[in-house]
C-alpha cells in the first residue's frame, strides 16, 4: 500500500471506502476468497472502472486475470478506516429504531460505541436504555464536548430532520449518519451519509440470489 502522505485520495473515493469495506466483510463471511471488479460492481452498484480507479490510489491491490484477494483488501481498508480506534457516537432520536440501535450498540464491532442518546420528548428524557441515559437535545453540545463525540446517528423523522441535523452540526460533530430519506443541508466541513432501507434490501436480495454457496466456486474462478 502506498504511504499515506503519497496518497492523494479524492473525496468521492474516500466516501466509497466504507462501502467497499462493508461488502468485503460480507464476502469474507460467505467464504469468498477473491473477487473481480466486475462481480464486485454488480454487488455494490458502483461501476467496475470506478472501483479499479479507486483501488489504484492504494497501490497494486489486484492482478489482471486474477482479481483481488478479499482478505488483503479488508486489511488495506481496515488500516485506512482506522477501525481499531474507538469511534464514540451520539444517537439522536430515541424512537423504535433508535432504541433498537442502542440495545444492539454494534455488538459485532467493539470499536463502534454509542455513548450517549438524545431526544426532545420529555417522557423519554432521564430514562435509560442499555445503561445509556437519554438526555435532552439541549444538552447535546455539552455532552459532545465532554465525551469526545465526533459522530452522530440521526433517526429523527424527515419532517424534523433538518432541525436535528442543525443541532448536531452546532454541537461540533462533523460526521452524521441519517436514517431519514430526505436530504438536508450541512456545511462543507460536515460529512453526511444516508441510509435508504429500500436500496439496502434490494442489495441484500441481489446478494442472496447471486452469491449463495452454490455459486462461490465458479464466482471465485471466473
Amino acid at each position: 500500500m502506498k504511504k499515506e502522505e503519497e496518497c492523494k485520495i479524492p473525496n468521492a473515493t474516500a466516501k466509497r471506502i466504507p462501502l467497499y469495506y462493508r461488502y468485503l466483510k460480507i464476502l469474507e463471511e460467505s467464504n469468498v476468497e477473491r473477487i473481480k471488479s466486475k462481480e464486485f460492481s454488480q454487488l455494490i452498484q458502483v461501476p467496475s472502472a470506478t472501483i479499479r480507479r479507486d483501488f489504484s490510489h492504494f497501490g497494486e491491490l489486484g492482478r489482471s486475470g486474477y482479481g483481488y484477494d478479499v482478505s488483503y483488501l479488508i486489511q488495506v481498508f481496515s488500516h485506512i478506516l482506522n477501525t481499531q480506534v474507538e469511534k464514540r457516537i451520539a444517537l439522536i432520536g430515541v424512537g423504535n429504531l433508535g432504541r433498537a440501535l442502542i440495545k444492539n450498540n454494534f455488538r459485532r464491532n467493539e470499536y463502534l460505541n454509542i455513548v450517549s442518546a438524545f431526544d426532545s420528548d420529555p417522557s423519554l428524557v432521564g430514562t435509560k436504555i442499555n445503561n445509556i441515559t437519554i438526555r435532552h437535545m439541549d444538552d447535546l453540545a455539552e455532552v459532545v464536548k465532554k465525551e469526545g463525540v465526533m459522530t452522530a446517528i440521526s433517526t429523527v423523522p424527515s419532517k424534523h430532520s433538518q432541525g436535528a441535523v442543525d443541532s448536531i452540526v452546532t454541537s461540533g460533530i462533523t460526521a452524521i449518519l441519517n436514517f431519514a430519506p430526505g436530504r438536508v443541508k450541512v456545511p462543507d466541513n460536515v460529512k453526511i451519509q444516508y441510509i435508504d432501507l429500500t436500496t439496502e434490501l434490494q442489495t441484500l436480495i441481489y446478494f442472496d440470489e447471486n452469491f449463495t454457496s452454490n455459486h462461490q466456486f465458479n464466482f471465485a474462478n471466473q
